[in-house]
């Protein structure tokens, strides 16, 4: 007889669905995970590097709820680039552009090798739970959660009243690092579904990418 297919990964994940850019959590609970720049704090001047931590104190000190930060790092893939390259090199009509184009494409292609360079992506992931919200009563809050219903899927009334208040929590995180100087980008559905397939499969994502969603 055929060996019995095993249990879907799905059932080892804390995520029911990702949709209009929000991730929903077995738990009823809401994420949104904002893509964020990086600021050199060694090359700025100690007058600088003062206000930025006293910066972030204080926007640490405003949060009542928790958040995650995640730094992502992955091995500098640049075959597109390479490949494009490569075609110029076929298309080009001058031997000596050809030549340096060809040196270039080798010159980056080792310095890849041999260096391993890294990389780095940043991400503050920001959640709303109905445990937090401190205008309802706390058993009102509890009863919330312990609903099958919406613990198997959300009724898009409250799915739209929670994503309301995670959007509130998103324009202050936002607001809090702009003031040091860093940039936030909110993920849409799309890229939340490429980064959590690329961090359960990063060896597979490199050879078999996603559709898009429309798709």
């Amino acid at each position: 007889m055929p060996n019995k297919p095993g249990p879907s990964t799905k059932r080892y994940l804390d995520i029911v669905e990702i949709r209009e850019d929000t991730v929903i959590m077995k738990d009823s609970s809401l994420r949104a995970v904002l893509l964020a720049s990086s600021i050199n704090f060694a090359l700025k001047s100690e007058e600088e590097q003062n206000a930025i931590v006293s910066g972030y104190v204080q926007f640490l000190n405003s949060l009542d709820y928790p958040l995650q930060i995640i730094i992502q790092s992955r091995r500098l893939n640049i075959e597109k680039y390479l490949n494009k390259l490569k075609t110029q090199e076929k298309e080009q009509k001058n031997e000596l552009l050809k030549m340096q184009i060809a040196d270039y494409r080798q010159f980056v292609g080792e310095l890849i090798e041999m260096g391993d360079i890294m990389s780095k992506k940043f991400y503050v992931v920001v959640p709303y739970s109905p445990l937090s919200n401190k205008q309802k009563g706390f058993f009102d809050r509890f009863k919330e959660v312990l609903t099958p219903s919406l613990a198997i899927h959300l009724q898009q009334e409250k799915f739209l009243e929670r994503k309301r208040e995670l959007m509130l929590r998103v324009n202050g995180v936002t607001s809090g690092l702009q003031s040091m100087g860093i940039n936030t980008v909110m993920l849409d559905t799309q890229s939340l579904i490429e980064l959590y397939y690329n961090a359960y499969n990063p060896e597979l994502a490199e050879t078999e990418k996603l559709a898009p969603i429309n798709n």
